[in-house]
């Protein structure tokens, strides 16, 4: 059943028959790290839906962030299935239910939303477009996420750009927003570069805008593009609720031009939406952004041809 309220007020499928653009569905848990409790997660999709309800009447309405209505005067095209049921450490049986979800929504076909969720989930997700045509990533991060293990665990927070380089129909990737220390060693940055991953720093968006992401050297033209979205790219001065707040990151406009600017010169094939941690949360600001991020994706979605 779809969480109540669900994101938007959307329905949970389209009334009148037709396929939906996209589906947009939440997961709590990934591959939870031993010994670490991430039930804080579990509030993130809730906070999310609640923040947007009060957009929820106005989808009509023109949103300046996308010169237009939503739905760009067509009728609602987008649908919210709910929860896909995860279990804290369960992490095997996770991945494999949220792998699931991702290929049902690919063989309706439709754009995938997932929020999570630490961005473990990330991995299963992104395994889910291994019998479409290749993808390229987008992260949108303060860090790169290259570990290759922690504490035995290969599919966890700090792995799922590692565990990506090693799927046949990832083509490439770009890592947006990086800066100050993360958790990646030397080695785990000379294994990201020897695989031809771009790096675009924070400071390189701030001087000189998203051209510096969506270079053609970086994302052919027309590439099928997944987008993994950290909330702790953002600045904490925006996004506070997130467990590793980190200053000088990204505003909301950059990132909402970044998903723009993809959509017009890419196709999104996948969006998540990863790392929202509402117990850090400050009287609901990151929630009420994630929001606002999420119907900008929609929005660039639905005008791509």
């Amino acid at each position: 059943m779809t969480a109540s309220p669900s994101f938007l007020g959307l329905p949970d499928r389209l009334a009148d028959g037709r396929l939906p653009r996209a589906v947009i569905f939440a997961a709590a848990h990934g591959s939870t790290y031993p010994g670490k409790d991430g039930s804080g997660y579990v509030l993130a999709a809730g906070a999310i839906r609640a923040a947007s309800q009060d957009d929820a009447a106005l989808v009509e309405h023109w949103d300046f962030d996308l010169g237009g209505p939503l739905f760009d005067h067509n009728p609602v095209c987008c649908v919210d299935a709910g929860d896909v049921p995860t279990i804290l450490h369960d992490n095997a049986g996770n991945r494999a239910r949220i792998e699931a979800r991702t290929r049902e929504v690919l063989s309706m076909p439709a754009v995938p939303i997932l929020l999570g969720g630490d961005c473990s989930v990330t991995i299963p997700f992104l395994a889910g477009f291994a019998d479409h045509e290749p993808v390229w990533i987008l992260q949108i991060d303060a860090h790169i996420d290259w570990r290759d293990e922690v504490h035995g665990e290969r599919h966890g927070y700090s792995s799922p750009m590692r565990r990506a380089s090693e799927m046949p129909h990832v083509a490439g990737m770009v890592q947006v927003g990086l800066r100050s220390v993360g958790s990646a060693s030397l080695a785990d940055i000379e294994a990201a570069r020897a695989y031809g991953s771009r790096f675009v720093t924070a400071r390189e968006i701030h001087a000189e805008g998203v051209e510096a992401a969506l270079r053609l050297r970086h994302i052919p033209k027309g590439a099928r593009v997944v987008v993994t979205l950290d909330c702790d790219s953002v600045d904490p001065g925006i996004m506070p609720g997130v467990a590793a707040r980190t200053p000088g990151g990204l505003t909301y406009t950059e990132v909402i031009d970044l998903i723009a600017g993809l959509g017009r010169r890419a196709r999104i094939a996948g969006f998540d939406l990863v790392e929202l941690y509402p117990p850090a949360d400050i009287d609901g600001l990151s929630a009420l952004t994630a929001a606002r991020l999420l119907v900008n994706v929609i929005g660039a979605i639905v005008r791509q041809d």
